[in-house]
């Protein structure tokens, strides 16, 4: 019976990694049959850095979309990341205990908000509240960055809190027993020690921000122009596929679906970035 079980299971695990590499092939093979002729047909130079995105002139260009997930994206760095780090670095080595666990089931709660509802918020309460402060629009370039650097959060705290906690505590011992106060071990001592861990948690959430669509697509304008400043709408990426998706035909959705390519071409590169500093933090 027990060597029953364990063929079961063994299928079981087995399948279950079978669908699970299935199912990128499936989305790979997808992406790049529609994806790849479309830019042969636009012209590869014309469709990644071409300004003007206008199917009703045969205009495919994507590079304002391209250049408006950059800037969010880092705009929510900005943001988010020094504001996650001193978060987990609070959570790590200055949370009295009683206040950890509420604090740490709040961050984990922020992880799990849907997008729409950040999108709902940043609508309701950064996009009017920009408008009075400084007379713009408040659907901006300020506010998607904002908005997504509430987003990433509690992505890159998750990562750098046990990262910081993994450090060998002979660490922040020896430092003490060399003079050091406990401000100079932490940040001087411990956190150069995380910085992979801390790094890679960084690069998810630069993952989290650059894919983002709803929320981004109900504060950020959605322009279809090159992005003019902090205080300008733009179209990222994502928002441009989910916005004329519905209603695109021929050319104009095979378009789409390249720069679909082009997304994953940039989550690809991030994912490596995540595992090259995943191993460099364990052979360390």
């Amino acid at each position: 019976m027990k060597s029953i079980n364990e063929t079961v299971m063994k299928f079981v695990f087995l399948a279950a990694a079978c669908t699970s590499v299935l199912a990128v092939a499936l989305i790979c093979i997808f992406l790049f049959a529609n994806g790849i002729p479309a830019m042969a047909k636009i012209g590869l130079p014309d469709f990644l850095f071409g300004m003007k995105w206008k199917p009703s002139n045969g205009l495919y260009g994507i590079f304002p979309f391209i250049l408006g997930s950059i800037y969010v994206t880092a705009g929510a760095i900005v943001v988010g990341v020094p504001t996650a780090l001193l978060l987990a670095i609070f959570l790590a080595f200055y949370c009295p205990k009683k206040l950890y666990a509420p604090l740490k089931a709040m961050v984990n709660l922020l992880a799990g908000i849907p997008s729409v509802v950040y999108g709902f918020f940043g609508l309701t309460v950064f996009v009017p509240l920009l408008r009075q402060l400084t007379g713009h629009d408040g659907s901006t370039m300020l506010t998607a960055s904002v908005l997504l650097g509430i987003m990433i959060l509690p992505t890159v705290t998750g990562v750098a809190e046990p990262a910081l906690k993994s450090v060998p505590t002979s660490y922040y011992e020896g430092a003490l027993a060399l003079g050091a106060t406990h401000e100079k071990s932490v940040f001087g001592t411990v956190f150069p020690a995380a910085k992979s861990g801390v790094l890679a948690g960084v690069v998810l959430g630069i993952g989290r921000a650059i894919g983002e669509t709803m929320a981004v697509i109900m504060v950020a304008g959605n322009q279809t122009w090159m992005p003019q400043g902090l205080f300008k709408g733009l179209r990222t990426m994502t928002a441009n596929i989910v916005i004329e998706m519905g209603y695109a035909t021929d050319l104009h959705r095979e378009a789409l679906i390249a720069t679909g390519v082009v997304l994953f071409v940039f989550i690809l590169i991030i994912n490596l970035c995540v595992s090259a500093l995943k191993r460099r933090a364990e052979d360390e």
